[in-house]
């Protein structure tokens, strides 16, 4: 009973998870904006070239949700799902609390947290890795996948994160009194 308890916890994880990281990327490529606000968006957050991140950040959300989705590749499609979650964390929610309805970290820090605990779980049997029999579980899974996402999004940050610096107290003054 155990064995199915568990396999039927990672079906609803992969299924709760993976078509809601797929729907966010696709979001930015066809939703309100396109990727023409997703790449103004990009810039306004500092990420340089903004255009190569839009997209880069789309597809790979994209590939991350139906890779977990479709229960594949064991903890890569995780280890993608917390590099965007920490990127997002660093440009986009960093210094605005813990609620997301105030811009704070809350979302990205349950949708990271989720998908080491799916790499942790495992795809179940219920997945193409289990059809395969490619079952990868464990605290190993787990730290890979917090290993390869940080680390990736660290070495995208120190490359590609170049925010404009917020103006000094004194100069946002100066500027305000100007016109």
């Amino acid at each position: 009973m155990k064995d199915r308890g568990h396999d039927v916890a990672a079906l609803v994880l992969r299924a709760t998870l993976g078509p809601m990281l797929f729907a966010h990327g696709w979001n930015k490529v066809a939703g309100p904006g396109g990727l023409k606000g997703t790449t103004g968006w990009f810039e306004a957050l500092g990420l340089r070239p903004a255009e190569v991140h839009a997209r880069m950040a789309a597809g790979t959300e994209m590939a991350a949700g139906v890779g977990i989705a479709l229960g594949a590749a064991g903890p890569l499609p995780a280890a993608a799902a917390v590099g965007l979650m920490t990127v997002a964390a660093r440009t986009d929610h960093r210094g605005k609390g813990f609620f997301v309805f105030k811009g704070g970290w809350e979302y990205v820090g349950v949708v990271g947290g989720a998908a080491v605990a799916l790499a942790a779980l495992g795809h179940g049997r219920y997945s193409l890795d289990g059809v395969l029999r490619r079952q990868r579980a464990g605290a190993g899974p787990a730290l890979l996948a917090v290993g390869i996402g940080t680390a990736s999004a660290a070495a995208l940050l120190a490359a590609c994160y170049r925010p404009e610096p917020e103006p000094k107290p004194d100069e946002a003054e100066t500027d305000n009194q100007d016109h």
